[in-house]
C-alpha cells in the first residue's frame, strides 16, 4: 500500500492543479495561476515516484481516471457545471474501472 502514497499525492495536486486552472480564468489571475502550475509540476514529480513501484500503464490508469472522477465532483460542488445522466454512468464506468485494475490485476501489484 506505501507503494500508492506518492500516486495519491499526485492525484490530490493534480485535482488542486485542475481547479486552479478552471479559476484563473484563462491565466487573467495570478494566484490560481502559479496554484496551476506549482499543482501540475508536483504532480508529475509524485507521479514519476510512484512509476518506481507501479507499472506505467497502471498508475496512469488510476492517476487519470480518479482525477476525471474528482474533478468533476469538484466542478459539480465548486463552479456549479451540470452532470447529466449520462456523464454520471460514464464517470461510474471509469471508477469501477479504476477498482477491477486494483482489486483483480496482478499487474497492479508489482
Amino acid at each position: 500500500m506505501k507503494i500508492y502514497l506518492p500516486l495519491l499525492a499526485a492525484i490530490a495536486l493534480e485535482v488542486m492543479a485542475t481547479s486552479a486552472l478552471q479559476a484563473s480564468q484563462q491565466f487573467t489571475r495570478l494566484g490560481p495561476t502559479v496554484l496551476m502550475a506549482v499543482g501540475y509540476a508536483g504532480a508529475f514529480y509524485f507521479l514519476s515516484l510512484a512509476l518506481r513501484g507501479i507499472p506505467v500503464g497502471v498508475a496512469y490508469a488510476i492517476w487519470s481516471g480518479l482525477g476525471i472522477v474528482l474533478i468533476s465532483i469538484i466542478g459539480w460542488v465548486v463552479f456549479g457545471q451540470k452532470l447529466d445522466l449520462p456523464a454520471v454512468v460514464g464517470l461510474s464506468f471509469i471508477l469501477v474501472g479504476v477498482l477491477i485494475v486494483n482489486l483483480f490485476s496482478k499487474t497492479a501489484s508489482h
